[in-house]
C-alpha cells in the first residue's frame, strides 16, 4: 500500500523515492572526498555561502523540506522517506549547515504556531535556501533559568520595542532571521509575561558580536538591541503566552540534538555517524593499533552506542507519535546522545594518546584533540544533561517537582540579575 503525504494524497513509495534519489545525487551532487563529512566541510563554509546553493539544489530537484508540508513548499513525506533520502546521500555533500537550528527546530516551531501568513512567508523561503534562522533565547545574566530573562519589548502602537542582550547564539552572524524571546509583562509570574517575536537579525539596533572559543571557532555570537522596532505582526503565538511557544521549541530543540529531528537531512541526522577522520575505526588505522584488544573494545562499545542511539530514536519518536510517550519525552534520547559522545571523545583521545598533544597538518589526531575542546557542547543545546534529568523524572516519570520560591510571584517583584552593559 502507498504512503499517505500531509494532505491526503498517495504519496511514492520509499524505495521507489529511494531509488530516484540515489540517481539524481549521482548525477547532480558532488561527492565527499575521501575522509571527510559534511559537517567538516561546514566549518569552512563560515557565512553558509555553499550551503545555500546546495539547499536551493535540493528545493529545485524536490528533494527540500522532505516531511514539511506540501503548501508551503515541502514534499509532505514520512520520516522513512526522510531517512531514505539521508543514508543515499551520505557520500554527497549536503547544506547540513541549515539542519540545525533552521530545519529542525525554528521552522517546526514556526509551523506549530505561526499565522497562516507567516508561514507562508517564511517556510517556502527556508525550504529555497533564502533564509537561515537562529534562535535568541539564552542571556548574559540567566543561567539555566530561560524563564528568568530581562530582555524586554515594550509596545508602542503597531510595534514592539526591544532593548537587551542575548548570548551563545550559535551562527547569529550568517543567519537572517531569529525567534527571539522577551519579556512583555514585568507584573505577570516569570513564566507568563514573555512574548515570541519573528526578528529581522541585520537591522538598524541589533549588534552581533561572535565570540571566540578555546577550539579556535566563533560560531556563537551575543546580540545586543537597542530600541529595535518589531512590527506586532511578527508575534509568534499570543502576546504574554510566549512559554508556551519556547516550551514547544525546547521539545523540537531537544529532538535535533538527540537526533530524533525528520526535519533534518543528511547522515548524522539520525543518530547515525558519517565515518569521518575522528570515528574511533578510522583512528585506529590511523594510528596503527587495530590489533590492541583494548582499542578494538573501545571501537565496539562505541558501534553499540551508535545502535542503542538509533533504537532508541525510534523508539521514543514512535511512543510520542502514538502517545505513549508525552511530547517531553525527547529528553530522553537528547540525554543519552549528549553521555555518548562525551564518551566517544574521551575514548578518541584513549585511542590516539600523546599524540593528542602536538600532530602536523592533515593528521587526524589533531581532530581529535580540538574536538575534545568542545566536548562539553553537546551536553548543553538543548539545556543541559541535569536539566534533561529533570525534565525526564518530573514530565516523563511523573515525579514531584522541587521547590521554586518565585512560583506565581510578579516578576518586578523577584529578585534577579540586572540586564548587561555593552562590552567594547
Amino acid at each position: 500500500m502507498a504512503a499517505q503525504s500531509v494532505i491526503g494524497a498517495p504519496a511514492e513509495e520509499v524505495e521507489s523515492f529511494r531509488l530516484r534519489a540515489r540517481a539524481w545525487l549521482a548525477e547532480h551532487m558532488p561527492r565527499l572526498p575521501e575522509g571527510v563529512d559534511n559537517y567538516h566541510l561546514m566549518r569552512d563554509d563560515e557565512f553558509g555561502v555553499r550551503a545555500r546553493e546546495l539547499q536551493r539544489t535540493l528545493y529545485d530537484a524536490g528533494f527540500a523540506g522532505i516531511c514539511f508540508p506540501r503548501e508551503y513548499g515541502g514534499l509532505g513525506l514520512s520520516r522513512e522517506h526522510q531517512q531514505a533520502f539521508s543514508r543515499e546521500s551520505a557520500a554527497y555533500e549536503m547544506p547540513v549547515l541549515f539542519n540545525v537550528p533552521t530545519l529542525s527546530i525554528l521552522a517546526p516551531t514556526i509551523l506549530d504556531f505561526g499565522t497562516e501568513e507567516q508561514k507562508r512567508r517564511h517556510i517556502p523561503a527556508i525550504l529555497r535556501g533564502e533564509e537561515m534562522w537562529v534562535q535568541f533565547l539564552s542571556e548574559p545574566s540567566g543561567g539555566s533559568d530561560l524563564a528568568g530573562l530581562v530582555t524586554r519589548a515594550t509596545r508602542d502602537g503597531d510595534v514592539f520595542v526591544l532593548n537587551g542582550s542575548k548570548i551563545w547564539s550559535s551562527g547569529a552572524f550568517r543567519s537572517d532571521y531569529a525567534l527571539c524571546l522577551a519579556r512583555t509583562d514585568w507584573h505577570a509570574p516569570k513564566h507568563r509575561g514573555l512574548t515570541m517575536f519573528i526578528v529581522k537579525i541585520h537591522q538598524p539596533g541589533i549588534e552581533v558580536q561572535q565570540i571566540r572559543m578555546v577550539n579556535g571557532w566563533n560560531e556563537f555570537c551575543q546580540e545586543f538591541f537597542d530600541d529595535v522596532a518589531i512590527p506586532a505582526e511578527d508575534v509568534l503565538g499570543q502576546v504574554n503566552d510566549g512559554w508556551t511557544v519556547a516550551s514547544r521549541l525546547l521539545i523540537h530543540e531537544r529532538d535535533a540534538v538527540g537526533g530524533a529531528s525528520r526535519y533534518t537531512s543528511g547522515l548524522g541526522a539520525a543518530g547515525e555517524r558519517s565515518g569521518s577522520a575522528t570515528g574511533l575505526d578510522h583512528l585506529a588505522r590511523a594510528t596503527g593499533r587495530t590489533s590492541d584488544p583494548t582499542v578494538r573494545q573501545l571501537v565496539a562499545e562505541d558501534r553499540v552506542h551508535e545502535r542503542v542511539a538509533q533504537q532508541l530514536v525510534r523508539r521514543v519518536t514512535t511512543g510520542i507519535a502514538s502517545g505513549y510517550f508525552p511530547p517531553p519525552a525527547g529528553a530522553i534520547p537528547r540525554l543519552f546522545a549528549a553521555t555518548a559522545n562525551e564518551r566517544h571523545r574521551d575514548m578518541a583521545l584513549e585511542i590516539v594518546g600523546r599524540g593528542a598533544a602536538a600532530w602536523t597538518e592533515g593528521d587526524p589526531v589533531g581532530e581529535v584533540s580540538v574536538e575534545y575542546l568542545f566536548r562539553q557542547g553537546g551536553s548543553l543545546g538543548g539545556g543541559s544533561n541535569e536539566m534533561q534529568r529533570n525534565i525526564i523524572s518530573e514530565r516523563v516519570l511523573g515525579m514531584p517537582r522541587e521547590y521554586a520560591a518565585d512560583k506565581d510571584k510578579p516578576f518586578d517583584e523577584v529578585r534577579h540579575n540586572a540586564a548587561p552593559s555593552r562590552v567594547r
